[in-house]
């Protein structure tokens, strides 16, 4: 007689003998954009005490057919310029940006995405560029946000995804999310035949 294993134990039995793939992967933007706070409530970690990353943190940030690596830089204006130097390794790229921002931020983190998008290492990455706050009543939508960093010309060739974010609707950024885990795994070579 044949009984199935219990659902949970046939996922422990699953990620035991069939680890998941892990992607290491870097978060960018400026100070206020609310990096920290998204990556804290995908890891159903407490969002009311959070405090600006200064300098970079990394979480594991679990989902059910990858497990993302995510090292946080800090935005601050004197932190912004030592980017770079965390990038070796990185499989990905995710990009917050403020939705309700000012002119003047918005326009640093238009030169900010631009510089990335161009990085050597960064450059043949997929990026997942979040909107964030798009639950505020002053929100730029997606698509002047899209207009105004002017992505289609500079990633033109490249795999990016251009998401509205809000921690109201988490739901919605683990989607956005798991199109990155998808495009990570469209990048990874093809293990050879025996």
């Amino acid at each position: 007689v044949f009984l199935p294993f219990p659902f949970s134990l046939k996922i422990c039995f699953f990620v035991y003998f069939f680890p998941l793939p892990e992607y290491d992967v870097v978060c960018v933007g400026l100070s206020g954009a609310g990096k920290t706070s998204l990556l804290s409530c995908l890891c159903q970690e407490d969002c009311d005490s959070i405090t600006p990353t200064t300098g970079f943190s990394i979480k594991a940030v679990p989902f059910q057919n990858a497990i993302l690596n995510v090292k946080e830089l800090g935005g601050a204006d004197n932190i912004r310029k030592y980017w770079s130097r965390y990038y070796q390794g990185s499989q990905g790229v995710i990009f917050v940006l403020d939705s309700v921002s000012s002119e003047g931020d918005l326009e640093v983190a238009r030169m900010e995405l631009h510089s990335a998008l161009q990085h050597p290492q960064l450059c043949t990455l997929p990026f997942l560029i979040l909107a964030n706050h798009q639950d505020k009543p002053v929100a730029r939508s997606i698509q002047e946000i899209k207009k105004y960093l002017e992505l289609e010309p500079l990633a033109r060739g490249k795999r990016w995804i251009l998401a509205g974010s809000s921690l109201h609707n988490i739901e919605a950024v683990k989607e956005s999310f798991l199109q990155l885990i998808k495009l990570l795994e469209d990048t990874q070579p093809v293990p050879g035949r025996l």
